[in-house]
């Protein structure tokens, strides 16, 4: 995804932007990811409870993640709603920008490295990596990983596979996206113990994507933490979600019960 996009924004979306103006009926925006675009929230979607001051709420220069609820084209105008993005959306969505935006800068130092103008960068390379690993980011969180051999792979250029791998090795430190619960779970069966080891061997043995990993420690019985590390927020939530639903499913069907709850 291109760090300034040139279209407007789609029903649905969430965008990243940043407030400029607060009137007494809502607060104006201009949109970071399409070239300043404005659009505006109005009172009624600041909040699912009653608004008594719009500041209260959202400021100016304040920077924040919205859902678009209509586009006027013709305008080039967007109405925007703040209560209808929830907590995880509005995390997972400020990651996504911000790692748009340190990836253009990125490939942009590679670019300079070969001489080559930033646009003509993207247009060349930065689309391969969005196609290939999801985003230019991703792609460069790869390299910094696993070396250029990965982007070689991807068919990129040896020189630029060279030249991105030395960047991203030099600017990017790997972190992972880390969620946790706890597990609750019991059997009373003589066995029990073997059947809650087997329900924890299903509930790591799910599948999941390259370089996510599930652990499991025990807390004292019967409570056990449950921990996802994955690439990113999205692929963390659904491998805790499958492997605590193996989980209790196994616990569940051998005559035991359990519960989840998220930390």
């Amino acid at each position: 995804m291109s760090s300034e996009k040139t279209s407007l924004p789609e029903v649905g979306e969430f965008v990243v932007a940043t407030v400029t103006r607060i009137t007494p009926h809502g607060a104006y925006v201009t949109l970071d990811e399409y070239n300043k675009v404005e659009g505006f929230v109005h009172i009624s979607e600041v909040s699912s409870s009653w608004v008594r001051n719009i500041r209260d709420h959202v400021h100016e220069g304040q920077k924040t993640v919205l859902r678009v609820l209509r586009v006027e084209p013709a305008k080039l105008h967007v109405d925007l709603s703040l209560r209808r993005v929830s907590g995880p959306e509005k995390k997972e969505k400020l990651l996504r920008w911000k790692q748009d935006t340190r990836g253009r800068k990125l490939l942009a130092m590679a670019a300079d490295r070969l001489k080559v103008n930033p646009e003509e960068a993207y247009e060349k390379i930065g689309v391969l990596l969005e196609d290939t690993f999801g985003s230019v980011y991703q792609g460069l969180e790869r390299a910094a990983e696993d070396g250029e051999t990965t982007l070689l792979k991807a068919n990129i250029p040896q020189e630029w596979a060279t030249a991105l791998s030395e960047v991203a090795r030099s600017k990017i430190r790997l972190q992972r996206m880390k969620i946790r619960g706890v597990l609750e779970m019991s059997c009373a069966k003589p066995n029990g113990v073997e059947l809650l080891r087997e329900a924890f061997s299903k509930a790591i043995g799910v599948r999941k994507p390259p370089h996510t990993s599930i652990s499991i420690h025990t807390m004292g019985a019967p409570k056990y933490r449950i921990e996802v590390s994955a690439e990113n927020f999205k692929d963390a939530e659904r491998v805790l979600d499958a492997s605590v639903q193996a989980a209790l499913k196994s616990i569940s069907t051998s005559g035991g019960e359990g519960k989840f709850t998220r930390h």
